[in-house]
């Protein structure tokens, strides 16, 4: 069946042009599908690291400590207000040259953290930055009666946050959740700067191979359509789930 179908696609390029070399090559396919896992991967630690970062900078700015306050309004001004290729370019080159270096097979120094580490952490904290101000405002929606009524059953104040207050505030932030994840996939393309193997990376070596890039852009077009939409999908359910009166439509 394989063979049938990058029969089918040779013979579409031979007598069309549109060269999918991504299905009748295995070369080309294996490295195709290899940046398309590492953009999958990039995209998922990204993902549930930045919410993390939000959940514990929120509840570190209700803190009673003013320098904790300061730390992560600090943290927030600085990943917000700079742009995310240059907060990348920081770790990787600026940050990772610090660091001690091992070495390879061949007794050459390689860096002691891989690029795709530092492009997690780069956009871990980029986009954590957006979701600690979002989970915050979720926070302020939540009423004060609610609060005390907590405090009033004898829960201490981190107990009162995570069972109380953050799903309350998750279901309102839900929204703007959404769309700051969906830039932070987008924005894992940004990871091509510093060489990790992921998709658009992975395609301009195809492209490059083959001078097929008005394929190829279709093609990475509707790759991440489709993770988007996956991410879209996902969090539509998870707020059609969490739904309560009074804090959803």
């Amino acid at each position: 069946m394989m063979n049938e179908i990058a029969t089918w696609f040779r013979h579409l390029h031979e007598t069309t042009g549109i060269n999918l070399t991504i299905v009748y090559d295995p070369f080309d396919r294996a490295r195709f599908l290899h940046g398309f896992l590492v953009t999958a991967e990039l995209s998922v630690v990204c993902v549930v690291g930045s919410v993390l970062v939000g959940v514990v900078g929120a509840w570190l700015q209700g803190s009673n400590m003013v320098w904790t306050r300061r730390i992560v309004q600090g943290y927030i001004q600085l990943f917000r207000n700079t742009p995310p290729l240059v907060q990348m370019y920081f770790f990787y080159f600026g940050v990772s040259s610090l660091l001690p270096t091992t070495t390879n097979s061949l007794g050459l120094p390689v860096p002691l953290v891989s690029g795709f580490v530092w492009a997690c952490v780069s956009l871990t904290f980029f986009a954590g930055a957006f979701n600690v101000e979002i989970f915050r405002a979720g926070i302020e929606a939540v009423p004060s009666s609610t609060i005390e009524a907590a405090e009033a059953l004898g829960y201490t104040r981190l107990q009162s946050y995570v069972h109380v207050v953050l799903p309350l505030a998750l279901r309102v932030s839900l929204p703007a959740l959404n769309n700051n994840l969906v830039n932070l996939i987008k924005t894992t393309t940004l990871a091509y700067a510093i060489a990790v193997p992921e998709l658009l990376y992975a395609s301009a070596q195809i492209w490059s191979d083959e001078s097929n890039v008005t394929v190829m852009m279709f093609v990475l077009l509707l790759c991440y359509v489709a993770l988007v939409g996956l991410l879209v999908f996902l969090m539509h359910r998870l707020e059609h789930r969490l739904r309560l009166p009074g804090y959803s439509r």
